[in-house]
């Protein structure tokens, strides 16, 4: 169970494995709370030496502290506010590696999720392909009704992952709310709703229905799509601890090689991860938010393939909006148009000069039509646009949180496939697509049909409204016909009170008689 004592002993160990890691001595000076420079001393006195990279050693560092950690740190890489640039271009790189459990753990976990043998369930189980914080991956093989055999994707929750989450959130809780509590910068990053957001995500990776739902729902979304798809779900071998797909046959994003020796076109693959992830947050308002090259796939037909949909993000109209019309400020340079669209949506306080936050705009688009696009960075612009609006005030968005990570990673893949590949020019049809369609003259008229349908909706109750207002009518007519008559034990409260001079119990008996009345009206 997790105590206070108990939290703090956690923190203090992981701020020890950190320090003794060198991590705190990646946290950029600007981003630390005001008072912690004895703290930060002792951490540089007992950091180890080594050879090690910066990025591996504070790998090995999550790692060693366990999988809410690891989930930590991936989160934290789309916070360079909080943690500083230097310490979330190192968690960009983090892998959620974990060491695979015993085979016959995850069997028992099938066993008892189905409530039959596993040999009842599948024709065949390997070991392990992969594992990960939260749950491991085997192939396996099921015999359909006809004889035929079909290779299935089977992913198996982790033993005991829930329990270690519930206890190490606590203490995450517990660091962010002091956060918070001793520095006005912490209330301003809104410390707990970023733990607040993590938790969200984590919880529903844990129950693998749940993700089974997002695939199913992607899947919907993306049917007409022609150079995307999901694994289809196996509902018969699905449950909280177990998800089984179809199993993907295809060259993963990162194996250049191999894509260009079956006669892939890489810039054209790189195009079409970009344009899928915009297309789905814009389009859908629903994206896959952790597409990083070993949950992408090419299949024989040439189409993407995204699996491991634990972690997905969603976006509503007026954060498609926002989107939308940020990108295509910067991509035509309106520069006070971009910064309408912060105030319009509520991100930037009233009170502050909607020319002024354009002027901070400016300061960082401009520079980038001095470049080259290949050195043009969507993501690295919405940060640097993240920074400057708390200039002005802005809180943390958490809704915006997984867009601004999932979009580091995604322009990372894209580069991969294409460094030359041009970000704004790729973009440009999706976002103007967006905008005409849900903008121009065929979203005002849907608006305006959205607007009618809830006035309908209004006047339909309308004859019930009617009715209910002339039932009480009738009722204050009744009441006060012949004046409004209280009951005689009432009447003599009400005198003796008076009689012996206590105003305050004659008040309150009133308020009594009041509120009987009332009553009665209603």
């Amino acid at each position: 169970m997790a105590t206070p004592l108990g939290d703090y002993l956690r923190l203090a160990r992981a701020g020890f494995v950190m320090a003794r890691e060198g991590v705190a001595s990646r946290i950029d000076p600007g981003v630390r709370p005001p008072g912690s420079e004895p703290l930060f001393a002792l951490a540089a006195l007992i950091e180890r030496r080594g050879p090690a990279s910066s990025a591996a050693r504070l790998g090995a560092a999550l790692s060693r502290l366990g999988p809410s950690y690891v989930k930590l740190g991936q989160f934290l890489a789309t916070r360079p506010d909080v943690v500083g640039p230097q310490l979330a271009r190192d968690l960009e790189l983090l892998q959620d590696r974990m060491p695979p459990f015993p085979q016959e753990v995850a069997e028992a976990t099938i066993a008892r999720t189905f409530d039959r043998p596993v040999s009842a369930v599948y024709a065949r189980l390997d070991l392990p392909l992969a594992a990960a914080s939260i749950a491991q991956v085997h192939q396996g093989e099921v015999i359909e009704a006809d004889g035929t055999a079909r290779r299935v994707a089977v992913k198996v929750l982790r033993p005991d992952v829930q329990r270690r989450f519930r206890i190490d959130l606590s203490s995450f809780y517990r660091a962010a709310r002091l956060g918070e509590s001793s520095s006005p910068e912490g209330k301003r990053l809104r410390l707990v709703a970023v733990v607040d957001t993590l938790a969200r995500s984590v919880s529903m990776e844990m129950d693998l229905r749940l993700e089974a739902a997002a695939m199913s729902e992607l899947a919907q979304n993306t049917a007409e799509d022609p150079d995307f798809r999901v694994p289809a779900v196996d509902w018969d071998r699905t449950g909280r601890e177990v998800l089984t797909t179809e199993w993907v046959d295809g060259i993963k994003l990162n194996n250049l090689e191999a894509l260009r020796d079956a006669g892939h076109d890489l810039p054209q693959l790189g195009r079409i991860v970009m344009q899928s992830f915009l297309r789905h947050a814009l389009r859908d308002g629903f994206f896959h938010a952790d597409m990083h090259p070993g949950n992408l796939f090419i299949a024989p037909d040439g189409k993407l393939v995204a699996v491991d949909c634990g972690i997905m993000g969603r976006l509503g109209h007026k954060e498609r909006r926002f989107l939308a019309e940020i990108l295509f400020g910067f991509i035509t340079r309106d520069w006070l148009r971009t910064a309408q669209v912060h105030f319009e949506a509520g991100y930037v306080p009233p009170h502050h000069s909607v020319e002024d936050f354009a002027q901070a705009i400016r300061a960082i688009g401009e520079p980038i039509y001095s470049r080259r696009a290949d050195q043009i960075s969507m993501a690295k612009l919405l940060t640097l646009l993240f920074e400057v609006t708390a200039l002005f005030d802005m809180q943390t968005r958490p809704e915006l949180l997984l867009l601004q990570k999932t979009m580091v990673v995604v322009e990372g893949v894209a580069r991969n496939l294409d460094p030359q590949l041009d970000m704004w020019k790729t973009a440009e049809p999706v976002v103007r697509a967006w905008i005409e369609r849900n903008l121009g003259p065929a979203g005002r008229i849907e608006e305006v049909a959205t607007g009618i349908g809830a006035v309908g909706r209004s006047l339909q109750t309308l004859p019930e409204l009617i009715a209910h207002g002339q039932r009480i009518a009738a009722q204050l007519d009744a009441a006060t016909r012949d004046g409004l008559t209280l009951s005689p034990q009432t009447t003599e409260a009400i005198g003796r009170a008076e009689g012996r001079g206590n105003r305050w119990v004659a008040l309150a008996l009133w308020a009594i008689a009041g509120l009987m009345l009332v009553q009665v009206l209603l």
